[in-house]
């Protein structure tokens, strides 16, 4: 009897221990999301993603002519700016990638709605890590929401989770 008790506790004590919290890299296309019909409310966007584990990487790109206001509300809310003088979605695509490489990293999250980062998607998966895309209505690819394994649609100020592959 002592030692079926013994077996109960050990099973109990290793179904208690929580799974570690998978992490995430988050990178937001800036001129083509951050933009003033969408309304967007960064904070409540990471708290979204935060569902699905911890944010380790928080990457917020934007292109020269972007304010300093902007610059500073973006590292406010703990995005790193990255400013290009070139076209934002070849930096984000390439940082992208880079994370998609690095093994600290489980989760991708795209915050566009541009179908040029189909291929990160793709590559992305390739390499088991889960995809995420965050984006607004109007102008959302259909081709990135039906690739992503997870889709947060913002619509009316209100965010909405749902599966892509539902």
């Amino acid at each position: 009897m002592d030692k079926l008790t013994f077996f109960e506790k050990i099973k109990k004590m290793i179904n208690s221990q929580k799974k570690p919290e998978k992490n995430i890299a988050l990178m937001v296309d800036g001129p083509n999301i951050i933009r003033k019909e969408f309304k967007l409310d960064l904070t409540q966007i990471k708290k979204q993603v935060e569902k699905y584990g911890h944010i380790k990487v928080a990457k917020i790109f934007l292109d020269q002519y972007a304010s300093e206001k902007l610059i500073e509300a973006v590292t406010n809310q703990g995005f790193e700016p990255i400013i290009s003088t070139g076209d934002v979605d070849v930096t984000m695509a390439v940082e992208s990638i880079c994370q998609v490489y690095n093994p600290n990293i489980d989760i991708i999250a795209l915050m566009t709605r541009d179908i040029d980062f189909r291929p990160v998607l793709l590559k992305a998966k390739e390499y088991g890590k889960y995809t995420i895309v965050i984006a607004a209505e109007p102008g959302f690819s259909v081709a990135l929401k039906n690739t992503a394994d997870e889709v947060i649609l913002i619509k009316n100020d209100v965010i909405n989770d749902s599966s892509s592959q539902e």
